[in-house]
């Protein structure tokens, strides 16, 4: 059984509706290699958080072109598909900000990684966008 702290706020199923659907979208655009649409997903400067190969934790905030830069990189140019298997726990700290953990297990090139981060995001004007992505081992390349 998941107990999930209390944050004064419940969700409706419209924002956990939303939300999936922001993921989904985002899901796609990252197994097609679509970085600059997923640059449009964010909010900059995107604030990333991860720990370096030492132990000690990192921070930066990135603009959008070190973004597409470092995804870019980060993602590769092949031709075949990424695709992602995801489980996600949303945590709504209001209808306009929620914590998102997510277990994943990602395969590009016939190999399976599994990924465990988390994403704070903001809804704006209606629309979800990612403000902070927070990740381990990434720190030696912030």
């Amino acid at each position: 059984m998941t107990v999930l702290p209390d944050t004064g706020y419940v969700p409706t199923d419209e924002d956990r509706e939303s939300l999936d659907r922001w993921f989904a979208e985002y899901d796609a655009q990252s197994a097609q290699r679509n970085v600059a649409r997923m640059a449009d997903m964010a909010v900059f400067p995107l604030n990333l958080v991860s720990d370096d190969a030492a132990g000690n934790g990192r921070s930066a905030q990135w603009d959008r072109e070190r973004f597409i830069a470092t995804m870019t990189q980060v993602m590769g140019e092949g031709s075949e598909g990424i695709t992602f298997t995801s489980t996600r726990t949303p945590v709504f700290l209001s209808p306009a900000m929620a914590v998102v953990f997510t277990d994943s297990a990602m395969t590009a090139e016939g190999q399976t990684r599994q990924l465990r981060y988390a994403d704070i995001l903001v809804r704006r004007g209606g629309q979800w966008a990612f403000q902070t992505m927070i990740q381990s081992g990434w720190g030696d390349n912030l």
